[in-house]
């Protein structure tokens, strides 16, 4: 099987605590070379500075994703993504210019902060071409924009609790535990086994879907109350994705498109230099698959790299399969059947790389409200018992 390579693989050392002496010395070295060329990039003839500054900023970032003993998922993918941007942006030979402002001086200092913030780069020159699906929240002052989001944000972490206590309760000994399993139940004939790792596969997209959203209003209301942020500047990052009549509309529209930018840079534009639009849409595809590997591998160590690669790769080949039968021209009710089998077909196997890492296994905002827990359970062991009855 193909597993993460071990040059590539964080090595197993003793990780220090989390003080404040050594969050200085192994967290903010690399987050403050982040922000210097976050703040070169916007000026004139900086790159040979910044040629110097990346290897320095990857070799800090290793460092304190491999010494600190903190979260590894969030720590590895923190560094992993620091590292990542830095580099394109030190390959950058022109300066980022910021599009949109609330006020007519340039400011690069606040320039920088929207840069490090701004993920999908709106405002930016550089997004041309990114869809901002449209707001959903009041915008007529700052209280009600960030009064709604905070609403939507706890309902959508409720979601997200709800959701994950049901595929735990499929199987609370297995992939509903921290040791991992299958969601592939053998017990089961084929037409029922894959129709229940389907319903699971489904819940777990509404499920991420539910907690990228939470992280992400949650986020929104200190930016927009506290640092005086406008509403403008944090639009929404998703577009009912269920509703997607396309492989190419739910990637490119309806799911959000934060690390857009860094799948291009990575992996469409090398791969389309060698294959054309064939090999950019793979290659951006792989690199998703492979930052997927990267966060299963701080979980689950022994995670085999093809069950992230594969499926995200597959939704590449999806793409192109669509754009070769029915051209742009995908859509109805047709379309959407197409879309949801395709997603569902490879979310299975992209679900059970996860479950066998053990991610079902942590917890959730559910834990400790046993009487909205326990009606969930049961509901979910009844419908499993019906189908192995």
């Amino acid at each position: 099987m193909l597993s993460f390579p071990d040059g590539l693989r964080l090595p197993t050392t003793t990780r220090v605590p989390v003080t404040t002496a050594t969050f200085a010395s192994g967290v903010l070295p690399p987050v403050v070379c982040y922000f210097a060329t976050a703040f070169l990039v916007l000026l004139p003839r900086t790159q040979p500075v910044r040629i110097v500054l990346w290897p320095i900023t990857a070799i800090l970032a290793f460092r304190a994703a491999t010494s600190l003993d903190v979260v590894e998922l969030i720590l590895q993918l923190s560094m992993f993504c620091i590292t990542a941007r830095a580099l394109e942006w030190t390959v950058q030979t022109k300066p980022l210019i910021r599009m949109a402002r609330r006020s007519s001086k340039q400011n690069s200092v606040l320039d920088m902060f929207d840069l490090i913030s701004s993920g999908r780069g709106c405002g930016w020159d550089w997004s041309q071409g990114l869809y901002i699906p449209p707001e959903t929240h009041p915008t007529s002052s700052r209280l009600a924009f960030a009064t709604s989001t905070l609403v939507s944000g706890l309902k959508h972490l409720f979601l997200c609790g709800v959701i994950h206590s049901a595929v735990q309760s499929f199987s609370p000994e297995t992939f509903g535990s921290d040791d991992g399993g299958t969601i592939f139940d053998e017990s089961l004939p084929p037409h029922l086994r894959y129709l229940r790792s389907s319903i699971m596969a489904t819940l777990c997209a509404f499920g991420i879907y539910s907690g990228l959203q939470a992280g992400y209003e949650l986020t929104v209301v200190p930016c927009v109350l506290l640092l005086r942020q406008h509403p403008d500047q944090w639009p929404p990052s998703f577009d009912s994705p269920w509703r997607a009549t396309s492989l190419r509309e739910f990637w490119s529209r309806r799911w959000h498109q934060w690390l857009r930018r860094q799948f291009i840079f990575f992996g469409g534009r090398p791969l389309s230099l060698l294959f054309g639009r064939v090999g950019g849409v793979i290659g951006a595809f792989l690199v998703s698959g492979f930052l997927h590997h990267v966060a299963l591998s701080a979980i689950d160590p022994s995670s085999e790299m093809w069950r992230m690669v594969m499926p995200f790769g597959m939704m590449g080949v999806g793409m192109i399969i669509e754009r070769a039968v029915a051209g742009n021209k995908t859509g109805g009710w047709m379309g959407w059947i197409w879309t949801m089998c395709w997603m569902v077909l490879w979310g299975n196997v992209m679900v059970d790389g996860w479950a066998r890492a053990g991610m079902f296994g942590g917890s959730s905002i559910l834990d400790g409200m046993m009487p909205l827990r326990q009606p969930i359970e049961r509901l979910v062991r009844t419908f499993d018992e019906y189908l192995h009855a």
